[in-house]
């Protein structure tokens, strides 16, 4: 599927997002995901800050999928789990830095990852909740291999 495809009633196929230059800075991108429209730019100097970078972009992924998994599966288990806040920080690490990578050398991408739980959870729901965490979508996409397939057209 590429993403330009649309359904018989000419509406994007679900799960297609299209990202368009909009034309009106250097690198401001029109993005559309169904019926949502979103802008991204890179911050002055280099782009015109008229939304999210890419990597923004990214964390919000993260960060969004994050809170919903743990708020359904406390909503499944009846936990009294009040508010769910992620907060995240991408930065760029030498790879002799972490221990648990697999490269050795260069830099790599390093997300900071902060998860506040409010209610009245006792340690082991927390303890699990923070588990569950781990088992949002977009956490396993991000440490699993990827495959990118780019079709010009």
């Amino acid at each position: 599927m590429t993403t330009h495809e649309t359904s018989n009633a000419g509406t994007p196929l679900e799960g297609t997002v299209t990202v368009t230059e909009a034309g009106s800075g250097t690198y401001t991108q029109d993005i559309t995901a169904g019926h949502h429209r979103l802008v991204a730019d890179e911050p002055r100097p280099i782009g015109d800050d008229a939304g999210p970078t890419p990597y923004d972009l990214l964390l919000a992924a993260l960060g969004s999928c994050t809170s919903m998994t743990v708020r359904m599966y406390a909503a499944r288990k009846g936990w009294p789990l009040e508010r769910v806040r992620v907060t995240l920080r991408h930065s760029r690490i030498h790879a002799e830095d972490c221990a648990e990578c697999e490269t050795t050398k260069g830099l790599i991408s390093h997300i900071d990852r902060t998860i506040e739980l409010t209610g009245d959870l006792d340690d082991t729901q927390r303890e699990r909740l923070m588990q569950i965490a781990d088992r949002c979508p977009v956490h396993q996409t991000l440490t699993s291999e990827i495959d990118i397939t780019t079709t010009a057209v």
